[in-house]
């Protein structure tokens, strides 16, 4: 028997989110059977966990959208029992039980094994947040980051943290926006060089391109942001977008793209091909500083997780939740 936050639906159509004593038999059927050690709180794990369930296909469900542990047990050759792997992606926790679980049974191309130089606990201090930090990272260098401050939106969530430990370490200024000013010491201490008021680029503007300010984007809000931000942009810079916060409408016209030449990346950490994946990985443990990534984290335990998921869908979370399954 292992322990899990299981999310069932009643009669009436209202989730409930508890934890509860699982069997192995219950698990979904797949090639490798993992022991968790840690998992995370993400905003899609927020929406799993909530009354609307809208991700959620199938009840009961465990949410969690990654996590890291020891391989339990294995039939596929690439993994064996004793091995330390972690999993983002791939719908695990919205569409296949996730790692809000002390055992998870998913396939074995999800997985991909942990790097040296990470435990487990920092990989999930990483997490999924993270893993598409970094690949918002590689996307603009791949598309060459301009001489500006390179902006970081959303930079008190997730994704913004540690894309700003990420550029900051890699020498670029970082521009970090942020609503609320009790953040400040947190992103400077993380490496932004420069603060942003989140109502500097909330306010309306008719003129599709202003003063070109910023040598790359990793934008986590998306909608009317990221349409004032585009007009902002210097000549060929790019904007790495990995998140929907503000809307999937993007209120924007061709000019920026047309005029100044600006690359719009999307970023989509679901269904990365495995090299890039490795790649990814390896980045992180090479590029991101581990003091830095420790500022981020909140411990957490299962018990404490439908009031996180509440909390993160209010933008009440500041850096990386880590939730130790075994607490």
């Amino acid at each position: 028997m292992f322990k899990a936050l299981v999310v069932e639906k009643d009669a009436d159509g209202k989730t409930h989110a508890g934890v509860q004593e699982m069997s192995l038999d219950q698990l979904p059927e797949a090639e490798v059977t993992v022991s968790v050690e840690y998992s995370t709180v993400n905003y899609k794990d927020g929406l799993c966990i909530g009354p609307g369930g809208g991700l959620v296909r199938n009840y009961p469900h465990v949410p969690g959208i990654d996590f890291a542990g020891t391989v339990a047990a294995s039939s596929d050759a690439r993994y064996k029992p004793g091995d330390k792997v972690v999993l983002t992606g791939w719908r695990v926790g919205e569409a296949h039980w996730g790692g809000y679980a002390q055992k998870a049974r998913v396939r074995a191309d999800w997985l991909v094994p942990l790097p040296e130089g990470l435990t487990t606990r920092q990989a999930m201090a990483v997490g999924t947040a993270g893993f598409t930090a970094m690949l918002a990272v590689m996307a603009l260098e791949d598309h060459g980051i301009k001489a500006g401050p390179v902006l970081v939106t959303g930079a008190a969530g997730g994704v913004g943290s540690v894309a700003t430990a990420i550029l900051a370490n890699l020498g670029y200024k970082v521009a970090a926006v942020t609503g609320r000013p009790e953040t400040e010491d947190y992103l400077r201490s993380l490496g932004a060089t420069q603060i942003v008021p989140r109502a500097e680029l909330n306010e309306t503007t008719k003129r599709p391109l202003e003063g070109e300010t910023w040598g790359g984007c990793v934008d986590a809000v998306g909608g009317a942001m990221l349409a004032r931000v585009l007009g902002q942009m210097e000549y060929g810079a790019s904007v790495a977008a990995v998140g929907l916060a503000g809307g999937a409408v993007l209120p924007a016209t061709v000019i920026p793209f047309l005029l100044r030449g600006v690359n719009l990346l999307g970023i989509d950490s679901v269904m990365q091909p495995y090299d890039n994946r490795l790649r990814a990985w390896a980045r992180i443990a090479r590029d991101l500083p581990m003091d830095k990534l420790e500022a981020m984290v909140q411990p957490a335990t299962l018990a404490d997780l439908p009031q996180l998921g509440a909390d993160i869908l209010k933008g009440q979370i500041k850096g990386r939740v880590v939730v130790d399954v075994n607490a």
